[in-house]
């Protein structure tokens, strides 16, 4: 490896391109972070970071849980409206199983602690990364505060409507709607009533998630079949409308809610994979790579995996080695995650049935499926994680929890 220091400019300072310059920053790379946004934000979702990225992290070097805890819930699961049980998992069964239990956050908090973990200087705030240039060679990196020179290494981590992945595909079909918006909104640990368990609660065509964060709050979430585009003038009475009369305690925690802090996103998915995740010295990474619905919570996962993968295959690279490595990366990543992008489609349709008869269907498909065939379809997901080519890059003293 050359004596001198590697440079990677990332595009984004979300979760998975914090998670990527932690992850190059630990190996000796220097990193530059461009967030077009003017700073941090406390505004956001909560975000559960299923075992697979836990483990994920750690080979990071990486421990959120000394800046957010380790409470878990006893147990979650699917409910119908009537706040009957249509499944339910054991937390500590979950965590026998899977080396560890899912851990829920605010995802301020997560990108908090993965920027403490950066130097000082890595974070330029305020500065959009506009293109990128001679990506094959030289790249220049053009942003909206001018150009940056002499990177080995880009990382598009630009969000779901990705401009970085727009101009290298432009012959890809881009975006694909669910049919199904979504609002999200986190409660003080005031508001949120005693006992409150983590559950998602299937309707007709509409669902609701209640998650307890690991500091006290909760994170809210619901969904509706309705076209994009569509925005309530009153989203406390839109919201008290479609689940107000569901079990407790939604209609309490509705009425507990900030409207100016209610999120609403129409839900988006890649139409089709992208061919691979790189393109000389420029990769793709998170939403940017494989934008996927919210229905399997491995979305903010799976950038954290990207994140690792990467840094694992770039550890030791010189700048000569940086596209076959980015090639190793697209190999290691493409098909998991376009599987996962189609699980979670597949998923939200199931979810999001209305006519009554189907509903009726599924639940009573979701209330017999054997434990046995659940924990299945969970391991692919949460045991799915490993680094190319064995673990021989990991710091030090990482990975013992799992």
């Amino acid at each position: 490896m050359s004596a001198v220091q590697r440079h990677a400019v990332v595009a984004g300072a979300g979760i998975g391109g914090l998670a990527a310059a932690l992850a190059l920053h630990r190996h000796g790379w220097r990193v530059t972070v461009c967030e077009r946004a003017a700073g941090p934000t406390a505004v956001g979702a909560g975000i559960v970071l299923a075992p697979n990225a836990l483990r994920a992290l750690d080979t990071i070097g990486f421990d959120i849980t000394r800046a957010a805890g380790r409470a878990v819930p006893a147990a979650m699961g699917v409910r119908r409206p009537d706040g009957r049980w249509l499944s339910r998992a054991d937390t500590a069964a979950l965590a026998a199983r899977f080396g560890g239990p899912p851990l829920a956050l605010h995802r301020s908090a997560l990108a908090d602690a993965l920027a403490a973990a950066l130097p000082a200087t890595a974070i330029r705030y305020g500065v959009a990364v506009t293109s990128v240039d001679d990506a094959t060679g030289s790249p220049v990196v053009r942003t909206d505060a001018g150009d940056l020179d002499g990177a080995d290494l880009v990382i598009a981590a630009d969000g779901i409507h990705s401009p970085l992945r727009r101009r290298y595909f432009p012959d890809h079909p881009g975006l694909h709607h669910s049919g199904e918006t979504a609002w999200r909104t986190v409660l003080p640990a005031a508001a949120s009533p005693a006992g409150t368990v983590t559950a998602e609660t299937w309707g007709r065509g509409e669902r609701f998630g209640v998650v307890p964060l690991a500091d006290g709050r909760i994170y809210l979430y619901a969904t509706a079949v309705v076209p994009p585009g569509h925005r309530p003038a009153d989203v406390r009475a839109e919201l008290l409308r479609r689940y107000g009369t569901w079990h407790d305690p939604i209609p309490d925690l509705l009425e507990r809610i900030d409207p100016a802090a209610v999120l609403q996103h129409d839900l988006y998915d890649l139409a089709a994979p992208l061919p691979r995740f790189h393109h000389g010295r420029l990769a793709w990474l998170g939403d940017a790579a494989h934008a996927m619905t919210p229905n399997l919570g491995q979305g903010g996962c799976q950038a954290v995996e990207d994140a690792a993968v990467l840094g694992h295959l770039l550890a030791g690279a010189g700048r000569e080695d940086v596209p076959a490595a980015l090639t190793a990366y697209s190999a290691a990543r493409c098909a998991r995650t376009d599987a996962i992008r189609i699980r979670a489609r597949r998923a939200g349709r199931v979810a999001a049935l209305t006519h009554p008869l189907a509903v009726a269907v599924r639940d009573l498909a979701v209330r017999a499926t054997p434990a046995r065939v659940t924990n299945r379809a969970m391991a692919g997901l949460f045991d799915g994680f490993a680094l190319p080519d064995g673990m021989d890059t990991v710091p030090r003293g990482v990975g013992a929890r799992w």
